[in-house]
């Protein structure tokens, strides 16, 4: 193998390296953006193409592809080499953007959606696991914060790019306008990128793949459709556990006899991994509770529009940004990160307990302060666990890690949402109840999110008790994410800090965990 030319191995990067960056960097604006805008065009779709009954599916179908194929990206980029895996993946999501794009129905946009989230499950994981080949895990915090950065400009700006192509273009540029900056991501990383080629004598695991399909598939359902479609106790959501339970059994039983194994379980007997794949699980689960229900609540309480409620939550975003960008340079500067998880999960758990303490009477100033803090934990926490996850096994697995670590952050946001959102419904229904009487119960027994519209026709009595009732919802919900968060903390006192090597001053004795430099080459 060549020496690596242009790795980041001092403190300037050459051309060629911002180059494949850039490249990465609007991967993963694809991968982070495409919900965000297609969210605020969904009720425009739905207006063309109907189908209201199957609106949720849109969403579901994308999600469920996204994370069953995660790992199957990561293992396929470790066997038969990342860049081949990585420019598929853009193929594919570019393929299912244009189709998707061209739905004339309700059924066929679920299907090409479910396209678009295979492609998308591959550009998330590509993304680390090449900055993992790339950069040396002592400069690795300072890209991976920028991609950290990259998710919170997605969540900020999505809706606004979302609303003004669907009001000025129509939904159909939704999906289009994926296609120019798809064509660029690829030409770049096609002409600059250069990696060293694989081949594995193995075949792929597709017994292995099959069972882990079906199991997050079964988990992913549950927590979608648990409380909403189908009662917690439901035969359907029973069944659904059977299955899940059952295959992921399954899968970890075979992952211990297959030849080359989707997801080695080797890369779990380190301790930091494993303690990484448990800290972003809750993260995700954290992250995305509060992106649901802060926008809810500044639109039910604080009387914000659909729009504004999306602007307010700068304060946790850019808060997010910032912090991500700084702890990447400390750490990339010092070598040291496990200040930082302490921290996070510090800052975590005072930011929710300060949200849960919201009530009527709040303002946005000190809304948006607390938002803020909850902020500035989920920062500390963004980029550090795929950096840990990857500096804790070797290069031949930097696939996989990259996509444990995504699939576990995925899998915490849809418990995070099925979880606090049973808590939030459950006890809007009750004050509801306490309320406004069998009125109250009647506004609420399908749905604990009133949309604006529907609650400016409320009487001002029933109104005011919907308010109370999101109020306590909130509390409820943030409380409960503060505790879980505890979980955050206890886990990060435990992170051994193994020496980060490849920086820019002599590298530590090696740790045990820590990998050489990589050796990439970029021309």
């Amino acid at each position: 193998m060549a020496e690596a030319v242009g790795t980041v191995t001092e403190g300037k990067q050459p051309k060629s390296v911002r180059v494949v960056l850039l490249a990465l960097m609007i991967a993963m604006m694809l991968a982070m953006l495409d919900n965000m805008i297609v969210g605020t065009a969904m009720p425009t779709i739905v207006g063309d193409l109907g189908g209201l009954e199957h609106l949720s599916w849109v969403v579901t179908g994308y999600t469920l592809a996204t994370a069953a194929s995660t790992p199957v990206w990561g293992k396929i980029g470790d066997m038969y080499g990342r860049k081949g895996a990585f420019l598929s993946s853009i193929v594919i999501f570019l393929i299912g953007s244009a189709l998707s794009g061209m739905a004339q129905d309700m059924g066929q946009l679920i299907g090409f959606r479910a396209v678009q989230g295979l492609g998308a499950g591959g550009l998330m994981v590509g993304v680390m696991a090449i900055i993992g080949d790339l950069v040396p895990p002592r400069e690795r915090g300072k890209y991976q914060g920028m991609m950290a950065g990259i998710m919170a400009l997605a969540m900020i700006g999505g809706p606004l790019v979302g609303g003004t192509i669907t009001d000025n273009w129509g939904w159909r540029w939704a999906f289009y306008i994926n296609l120019p900056l798809g064509a660029v991501a690829l030409a770049l990383v096609t002409a600059v990128l250069h990696l060293p080629r694989k081949r594995s004598k193995a075949g792929i695991d597709y017994l292995g793949v099959v069972l882990l399909t079906v199991g997050i598939t079964s988990i992913v359902l549950v927590t979608t459709w648990g409380g909403s479609e189908y009662a917690w106790t439901s035969a359907r959501i029973m069944e659904l556990i059977g299955i899940g339970v059952a295959t992921l059994v399954g899968f970890v039983f075979w992952q211990t006899r297959a030849a080359e194994p989707v997801l080695p379980l080797h890369i779990f007997r380190s301790r930091n991994f494993t303690l990484m794949s448990l800290i972003g699980f809750i993260t995700g689960f954290v992250m995305f509770g509060a992106t649901l229900f802060l926008p809810l609540y500044q639109q039910a309480v604080q009387g914000a529009s659909a729009t504004n409620s999306g602007l307010l939550l700068l304060p946790m975003l850019g808060a997010m940004l910032v912090t991500s960008m700084v702890a990447g340079r400390i750490t990339t500067g010092s070598g040291r990160y496990k200040i930082f998880p302490i921290a996070g999960g510090a800052l975590m758990i005072v930011g929710l307990y300060l949200l849960s303490l919201m009530d009527t009477g709040t303002t946005r100033l000190t809304s948006g302060l607390y938002m803020a803090v909850l902020g500035a934990g989920m920062g500390c926490l963004m980029q550090i666990t795929m950096l840990v996850a990857q500096n804790s096994v070797q290069m031949k697995d930097m696939g996989v890690a990259s996509s444990s670590a995504t699939l576990f952050r995925t899998l915490g946001s849809s418990f995070g949402v099925a979880i606090m959102g049973a808590l939030f419904n459950h006890r809007v229904q009750d004050v509801m109840s306490e309320r406004a009487g069998a009125v109250g119960s009647k506004l609420t027994e399908k749905s604990a999110q009133l949309d604006a519209a529907s609650l400016a026709k409320l009487p001002k009595a029933a109104r005011e008790a919907y308010q109370h009732a999101v109020s306590e919802g909130t509390h409820s919900a943030f409380l409960l994410g503060a505790v879980i968060a505890v979980l955050v903390l206890v886990a990060a006192l435990f992170v051994k800090e193994v020496p980060l090597k490849g920086g820019p001053q002599k590298p530590a004795a090696d740790g045990g965990d820590a990998v050489p430099a990589p050796m990439a080459e970029i021309v």
